[in-house]
């Protein structure tokens, strides 16, 4: 497992390093090999969960390995969105993101122990939790590079970034398609955490508000975009919010995880 962590991670890091290449104007042919590391990186991994599995540490066994599973989710995800457009750019961010979460996942000092009384419900809650996060997280780096994008347009700085990468609207229908997605298994989740928690006489704890703020964000986001024509720079900033509470949820459950 150690052997397939450290490929996966490596995988990742140069996938990384050639997008970044390529939006930096150094070799548009990087954009072609962080294309072709990708799916390899994925596959790596998805063996690297596969090994893990095996030994017993499954991807809804603990939070450790769920925050491990939204990585690799992530990554799967974006792979499906680019089937039906070409999302180079993204690449330079949607890769950091799983690595990241890959590394704090895998890095945290404990938790590989079972959550105790999970069943059923409590598989869902963790299941949904992660399919919920790999969703934002996709959002999130297309609002970022949205972001990025217009902050160049604005200064007329029409090369590098703004040359290289997608299209404002494409980005902005993008981030949206994807809060859709999210938004109703992210609020399942939340539902069966709670039903959960209420099963197992939990009391209150801090996660729960900070996952009705990431819930609060995603849901404004939704009627502003219907009723007010929320668009653009607005729209990715609350992406943003939202993803950030979002992850601070997990953090709290790892932080817990490791104190336990």
């Amino acid at each position: 497992m150690d052997f397939l962590f450290a490929a996966t991670a490596v995988l990742y890091a140069l996938c990384a390093a050639t997008s970044f290449a390529y939006l930096a104007g150094v070799s548009d042919k990087a954009a072609l090999w962080s294309r072709r590391l990708l799916p390899l990186a994925f596959l790596v991994h998805t063996a690297e969960i596969g090994a893990r599995g095996v030994a017993g540490l499954h991807p809804v066994s603990s939070v450790r390995e769920a925050v491990g599973f939204a990585a690799w989710l992530l990554v799967g995800v974006f792979l499906l969105a680019q089937l039906r457009r070409r999302l180079d750019a993204v690449i330079a961010f949607v890769v950091p993101a799983a690595l990241v979460l890959m590394v704090a996942a895998r890095m945290t000092p404990v938790g590989d122990t079972g959550i105790s009384g999970l069943g059923v419900l409590g598989r869902i809650h963790i299941s949904l939790a992660a399919v919920g996060l790999a969703i934002f997280a996709l959002a999130t780096a297309v609002a970022v590079l949205y972001l990025l994008e217009e902050r160049q347009l604005k200064r007329k700085r029409i090369g590098g970034m703004v040359r290289r990468g997608t299209a404002l609207d494409t980005l902005d229908r993008l981030a949206h398609r994807c809060v859709q997605l999210g938004f109703p298994i992210f609020t399942v989740s939340i539902i069966c955490g709670a039903v959960w928690s209420a099963r197992l006489g939990a009391g209150f704890r801090p996660e729960y508000a900070i996952a009705a703020v990431a819930w609060a964000a995603f849901a404004a986001l939704l009627v502003a975009r219907v009723t007010a024509g929320w668009r653009g720079r607005r729209a990715a900033l609350l992406t943003i919010v939202g993803f950030a509470a979002a992850l601070a949820v997990m953090g709290a459950y790892l932080l817990r995880a490791a104190l336990d």
